[in-house]
Order: structure tokens, then C-alpha cells, then sequence
């Protein structure tokens, strides 16, 4: 975990700032006292006074260079991105566009501005670099992987302050896109619907919102790791079936899941996080229990969704 006085006084521009991760990142940075810049393309600002908002697309090349050459960022996170599973068609180009050019005009500006360090998102759903013929299972995947390439070309050619770190599956309160498996299981066992689900077999390395900040602040703060890839997980893998029947037990219900209803993706990975590595490179490993995390999960739900007489199950 990065020391709080190591990022205290950095202006740090975090892209995706109103997202999931990305408002847990941006609040807790300012917290130390980091001076943050936001940039947002859709939605709404987070009305927080300690952030300046900047609103645009980080696949125009020219929003990307006005806004480095105005906030001249010592630090850049990099969060921005069209996140979908989907394998379909009509992916393909918002993908593209939001992960791998919005990625290729920072790294390229960034680049020939200078910064101290830019932190790359990546993503479990990469191939694996040690197949021989690596195939990315998603068009979301493609353009993740594609990125982490560029990145590491900047930095073999450009001495480019990169660290990509590869995050798995994040979960917590505040994830507002309610398609994702927990907020759907969840807001579906508080109202008493029973969750339809695929046969939840997959194994999944699950890991906390605060844990993952805490590992993109060390990845920010620790020497001499440009050009690595750092993974932010737990380091342990539990199957989709085993997380919806916590969170069953967690909700407090007797409500039966619906397994089987859904058909399973096709080509989907499953990787565990090297936190022994992480470890090593950043001094971070994860300090939230699945159990404790989707507690918390759980309970925000419960307040922010619903109301004391949509709470109580089994009505």
C-alpha cells in the first residue's frame, strides 16, 4: 500500500473518474491531498468540490493533447473504457475506440510531454501471454490486450513511465452498472426475484473496490517498476456458483438461484492474480475477505436500492 505523503501534492489526472473505480480512486487520492483532475465522457460529474472536471473523449487526439498541456499531470491513471463481455458484432468498434485508441493518443502525448507515471488499466480477460498462439476471447479483450502491447512498446522505445496493472474481477459498493453479476444477484435476492444464471462452473480470482485502489496508489508510488505488469487480485479462484450462494446467505433469503438458465460464454479465461509478484514489486497484497467484501456489498445495496419495506425478504 503506497505511503498517504507519497502522492500528497501530485496533480493526478484519473480518466473514467466517475466510474466504479475510478470515484473510489479519485476520492480516496484527493483524500490525501493530491490535487485531481477528472476526466468523464458520458454521465455526470461526481459534485465533489476537491475534483476538477474535465468532460470529453480520449479518442480525439486533440481533447487528449489540450487536456495534458493544460493540467501537465505528474501522474496519470487511466481507467477510461468501454467495459462489456459481450462477443458480439456491435462491440467491436466502441471497444476499439474507447480501449485501444483513447490508450494509444494518452501513451502518445503523454509520451512527448513527459509525466512521472502512467497506470494502465488491464485486464483478467487478456490472453495469456504463455499460450503459443494467444486468441483474446472478447472484442473487449482484444482491445485490452492490445493496449498492454502499445504500452510496452512505449516503454522499449520510448522509455514511456508505464505500469500496466491488470485488474480481475472488482467488486464492491458503488458499482452502478447493475447488469455485473453482483449487483444483479444482489438487487434480485433483496426484491425477492430469483437470479437467472448460467451454471456458474467458471472459477473467478474476486477482489474488493479498496483493495484495488490501494494497489493502483502503490503501483503509482513504487520505484523503478516502469514497464511491468502488476496483478490486482486476490490470488485465489472461487467458482460464480459458490459468490451467489454467499451472497444468498449474506442477503438473509431462502430464495433458490436459477442455475442453468442462461447459457454459458464461450472462450472465457480463467486466471488467478500473481500477488506474490505484486507483492515483490509494490509491497501490496489484499487485506479484504470475500466473506467481509460482499458483506459490505450487500449492505450498500440494501440502503442505496431500496426502501425499509423493499428490504425485508420474504414478504
Amino acid at each position: 500500500m503506497a505511503k498517504p505523503s507519497a502522492l500528497k501534492n501530485k496533480r493526478i489526472l484519473v480518466s473514467g473518474a466517475n466510474g466504479f473505480i475510478g470515484s473510489h480512486l479519485s476520492k480516496s487520492l484527493y483524500q490525501i491531498g493530491a490535487e485531481v483532475h477528472g476526466i468523464f465522457r458520458t454521465g455526470h460529474a461526481v459534485k465533489d468540490s476537491n475534483l476538477t472536471w474535465l468532460q470529453g473523449d480520449m479518442s480525439d487526439e486533440t481533447f487528449i493533447r489540450d487536456v495534458l498541456s493544460s493540467v501537465k499531470p505528474h501522474i496519470i491513471f487511466h481507467l477510461a473504457s468501454h467495459v462489456s463481455g459481450s462477443r458480439g458484432l456491435d462491440t467491436v468498434l466502441p471497444t476499439f475506440r474507447s480501449n485501444l485508441a483513447s490508450t494509444v493518443n494518452l501513451l502518445t502525448h503523454a509520451t512527448a510531454m513527459g509525466c512521472e507515471r502512467i497506470i494502465l488499466i488491464g485486464s483478467m480477460e487478456e490472453p495469456d501471454q504463455q499460450n503459443l498462439i494467444p486468441v483474446p476471447c472478447s472484442p473487449y479483450a482484444a482491445a485490452k490486450w492490445a493496449s498492454s502491447t502499445y504500452a510496452r512498446m512505449f516503454y522499449a522505445l520510448y522509455k514511456t513511465p508505464v505500469v500496466m496493472a491488470r485488474l480481475f474481477m472488482v467488486y464492491g459498493p458503488g458499482q452502478q452498472d447493475l447488469k455485473k453479476l453482483i449487483p444483479y444477484v444482489t438487487l434480485s435476492l433483496l426484491n425477492n426475484r430469483p437470479p437467472e444464471l448460467s451454471s456458474g462452473n467458471r472459477p473467478v480470482d474476486w477482489i474488493y473496490i479498496t483493495d484495488v485502489v490501494d494497489g493502483l496508489m502503490a503501483a503509482a508510488e513504487a520505484p523503478d517498476i516502469e514497464g511491468e505488469i502488476i496483478d490486482l487480485g486476490s490470488g485465489s479462484l472461487v467458482t460464480i456458483k459458490t459468490v451467489v450462494d454467499l451472497l444468498v446467505k449474506t442477503a438473509g433469503t431462502e430464495i433458490n438461484p436459477l442455475f442453468g438458465a442462461l447459457n454459458d460464454r464461450p472462450f472465457e479465461q480463467i486466471r488467478v492474480a500473481n500477488i506474490t509478484d505484486t507483492r515483490t514489486k509494490i509491497g501490496w497484497e489484499p487485506s479484504t475477505s470475500l466473506e467481509e467484501g460482499l458483506s459490505f456489498t450487500v449492505d450498500w445495496y440494501r440502503k442505496h436500492y431500496m426502501t425499509p419495506h423493499q428490504g425485508k425478504t420474504g414478504e
